[in-house]
């Protein structure tokens, strides 16, 4: 039989910071208060070697030393019961202290003063990346396309608000951010200004939209690829500022509507869509020997399309007659 992997259910801390540091402190000093009581009603098992009473300041005196330190050993237990009781007690208080102490310190300094000063030295060297806000199954699936192109994974930003979803870009080793990305803070701190695109799969419509109107306020001029899943909202996105809108039910459609009229026809699209097709599409400006020349006389592909001042031409059309600088050609081109 089968045995199903288990998991851990999680949920943010909803305690503040004090509140978080104010517990550990009230657990140190209940344990600190268990020791004294105890000290107290064993006192008869101390001894003071410098001047042989037991009062309770000294008792306070001696458990605050025993579990801060080992001891001076001027106030030291000689009953078999207060030996018993500090090696089996007090020892493993002053270890959880310790350990206590030293996690309080990490979580909220040490951990803190690191991660900043990474993100920092991360952020210093982002130029010309690739911003992915959604690590879902459309995000994820548009990160592997893009190594499998030759984009290296460190040259991909990946923000989320889903752990999971960004431990699994980490393992594929994108640069990741924990953080809503329709926040202007959280874009810029992953310098969406300087990045080379933004692909937005968010997994809702209406946040995609959001964080496209975002990134394209913070920066004009960065390509934004997004994906929708209502055909009503492909006019907001674009409206939005996005560059390319997907809906992958309409692709779907196509696709269907294709295999009806010739059963190829879909399997050469997915060729064309995917790295892995021996045929794929590509985009370029002309070389400076294809001034002037039809797109259909280009040697490196078979010429589709031009782009020129916002519209796009056909192989057939009179404007593709003569190619110009600033054009873009779209082309099939030969797996390498």
């Amino acid at each position: 039989m089968a045995i199903r992997p288990t998991g851990t259910l999680k949920r943010k801390s909803s305690l503040p910071v004090w509140a978080a540091i104010g517990w550990r402190v009230l657990a140190v000093v209940a344990l600190l208060a268990l020791a004294i009581g105890v000290h107290w009603i064993e006192r008869d098992g101390l001894r003071d070697n410098s001047d042989g009473n037991i009062s309770f300041l000294d008792i306070i005196y001696f458990t605050s030393i025993s579990i801060t330190t080992t001891g001076y050993g001027d106030i030291v237990p000689v009953s078999d019961s207060a030996r018993m009781f500090d090696a089996l007690v007090v020892t493993p208080i002053r270890i959880f202290v310790v350990l206590l102490f030293i996690g309080t310190a990490y979580n909220f300094v040490l951990k803190r003063t690191w991660d900043k000063w990474r993100m920092a030295l991360i952020q210093r060297n982002l130029s010309g990346h690739i911003v992915v806000a959604g690590y879902g199954t459309t995000g994820s699936e548009a990160v592997d396309e893009l190594i499998a192109r030759g984009e290296r994974p460190e040259n991909i930003v990946v923000v989320d608000t889903d752990e999971d979803n960004l431990a699994r870009a980490k393992a594929v080793g994108c640069i990741i951010l924990r953080a809503d990305a329709t926040r202007d803070s959280v874009l810029e701190d992953v310098r969406i200004g300087q990045a080379q695109a933004l692909i937005v799969a968010a997994g809702r419509d209406d946040t995609s939209i959001l964080i496209t109107l975002t990134a394209h306020h913070l920066a004009p001029s960065v390509p934004i690829s997004i994906i929708v899943r209502n055909e009503d909202n492909e006019l907001p996105a674009r409206a939005a500022g996005a560059t390319t809108v997907v809906n992958p039910v309409s692709f779907a459609g196509l696709l269907l509507a294709s295999s009806c009229t010739g059963p190829h026809l879909a399997d050469y699209l997915t060729d064309l869509a995917s790295i892995h097709g021996r045929v794929q599409l590509k985009e370029r400006c002309p070389l400076p020997n294809e001034i002037g020349k039809p797109l259909t006389g280009i040697s490196t592909g078979v010429g589709l399309r031009v782009y020129r001042d916002g519209n796009a031409y056909g192989f057939a059309d009179p404007e593709a007659q003569a190619l110009r600088e600033g054009d873009e050609i779209v082309e099939i081109v030969t797996k390498a």
